[in-house]
């Protein structure tokens, strides 16, 4: 495993006890180095593309996160749009997932942000805005691979944990099941792309990608 990917693991794990113990002070110091670290770990791999511009909104959003209040939760959700906006961008370039992927994901959606309207006010059509964003993330990484694929339903299952919250309905641990799933989806995207060839290759072949 990379430097990173070690300090990374490291950070995560700090962060998610620091939740457990609602350590707020610490939770400022581990958040905020995630996705940095694993645009690091891609920079090693490849060139700047959409998924580090991705992480580099999601670092922004997790910042955001941190402080209470509703306009900090709107300003984070908007910085999170933007990373899943980015996601998207790079995934739809490397593959189409079929059709009923597109649909199982649609009827999440559907079914979640009816579930949830009711409860949540005034964030209903930030909320459903956002989460359309987030599930077309999730669909579009099943055409990239596995990892990736696996990063964005987590990543789905993290917002809708914090959809949940928002709507007031916590489960036991919320806050540790929102750390945990968020990170692993992090780190599943981030090494799952770095993993693939850049576009160019993809569509021109090693040898013709190669400057003279």
């Amino acid at each position: 495993m990379s430097l990173p990917l070690r300090l990374f693991a490291a950070a995560a794990t700090v962060e998610i006890v620091a939740v457990a113990a609602d350590w707020t002070a610490v939770q400022w110091v581990a958040k905020p180095l995630l996705a940095p670290l694993l645009i690091w770990h891609l920079l090693r791999h490849r060139r700047p593309d959409p998924v580090v511009v991705g992480l580099a909104f999601a670092t922004a959003g997790d910042i955001a996160l941190l402080v209470p209040g509703e306009p900090a939760f709107l300003t984070g959700m908007l910085f999170f749009l933007g990373a899943q906006v980015s996601f998207i961008v790079a995934f739809v370039r490397r593959g189409r997932p079929r059709w009923w992927v597109f649909a199982g994901y649609g009827l999440l959606w559907a079914v979640a942000n009816a579930a949830l309207w009711e409860r949540l006010g005034a964030l209903r059509v930030p909320v459903l805005l956002y989460s359309l964003a987030l599930t077309s993330m999730a669909a579009a990484a099943a055409g990239v691979s596995r990892r990736v694929a696996a990063g964005g339903a987590l990543f789905l299952i993290s917002d809708l944990l914090i959809g949940l919250g928002a709507a007031g309905m916590r489960p036991p641990a919320h806050g540790v099941l929102v750390m945990t799933t968020y990170a692993a989806a992090l780190f599943l995207i981030a090494t799952g792309w770095a993993g693939q060839r850049p576009a160019v290759e993809a569509h021109l072949g090693p040898a013709r990608s190669v400057k003279a």
